[in-house]
């Protein structure tokens, strides 16, 4: 998705136009076709090097960086980023350029599900929760529905505020997210617009995942009483707001046992159990193995 969100405005625009204002090529680290999580493979021009240059320098990545980008690659960057306008980190791209030293003493984000870890391996870096961030001539998105806003932003840039709408008309995409407004955990949709006492109460479980609240201390925190809170959950989503909560701080841990190597009582603690094996236990009753055999079983496959 993140990929797509970078070529396609592009072809868009050069559609829009009646003319070719973006060329691209498409590069890895070592030349090789590039596989996917969904299991796709994305051929490549050839291999990233050094002496690339150009406009625009957008570096997407996605799992597994270590396997595929490593000391020469970080080498190659650094140097190639002096050889163009704009660099931009897609997704983990941010990683990328943090690594590479790119943006210390800059303002940057990363995908929600990891900005607290990015946060603290780049102390150097202001991070922010923004959907994407502009700092000079270093850009970093925070997703695919983000990059796709930043492309769009781009193209307003060089080409105008008509282009950019008809390309986001082309993808029927209402653009209206401002580049500051914060990554939700959740995406609420027309819910937000619908309800918003109960998104109110969802976004409030997003920030207390690791110091949940009682039911009744969020209904309050929320302005309004326990008995409506738990009326609109069932007529919403059709299930008690102590059942969506807990979901959500075990989707949380999901990502962190399958995605980091954090252990297990630190996912337990960042999650909101007070104990190994309270999380445990809940783990397992929701998605049927322990935390361990999980990440034993995700590792064999990744």
């Amino acid at each position: 998705m993140s990929l797509a969100s970078v070529l396609d405005p592009m072809r868009a625009a050069n559609r829009v136009a009646g003319r070719t204002l973006f060329r691209w090529t498409i590069r890895s680290p070592d030349g090789q076709a590039v596989p996917l999580t969904c299991g796709l493979s994305i051929a490549v021009d050839g291999t990233f090097s050094a002496r690339e240059g150009g406009d625009f320098l957008l570096v997407i990545g996605g799992f597994n960086l270590e396997r595929y980008a490593g000391k020469a690659f970080t080498a190659s960057l650094q140097a190639a980023a002096r050889n163009f306008a704009v660099v931009a980190g897609i997704e983990s791209g941010c990683w990328l350029l943090a690594r590479s030293g790119l943006v210390n003493g800059r303002t940057a984000t990363a995908h929600w599900e990891e900005l607290e870890d990015f946060a603290m391996a780049f102390p150097d870096v202001s991070v922010r929760a923004d959907r994407f961030v502009t700092d000079g001539k270093f850009w970093t998105s925070g997703g695919a529905s983000p990059t796709f806003d930043m492309m769009l932003h781009m193209i307003r840039q060089r080409f105008g505020s008509t282009i950019a709408l008809d390309v986001a008309s082309i993808f029927v995409y209402d653009e209206t997210h401002a580049a500051t407004d914060a990554q939700p955990l959740v995406s609420l949709g027309r819910v937000e617009t619908l309800d918003p006492d109960l998104a109110r109460a969802i976004r409030l479980m997003e920030r207390t995942l690791d110091r949940p609240l009682s039911i009744a201390a969020l209904a309050v925190r929320a302005g309004q009483s326990q008995r409506r809170l738990e009326m609109r959950f069932a007529k919403t989503l059709g299930i008690s707001p102590g059942i969506y909560y807990l979901r959500l701080r075990l989707q949380a841990a999901h990502r962190m046992v399958s995605d980091t190597r954090l252990t297990m009582r630190d996912i337990a603690l960042r999650c909101g159990f007070d104990s190994l094996s309270s999380f445990s236990r809940a783990f397992k009753n929701h998605y049927g193995q322990s935390p361990l055999k999980l990440r034993v079983g995700h590792s064999r496959t990744t």
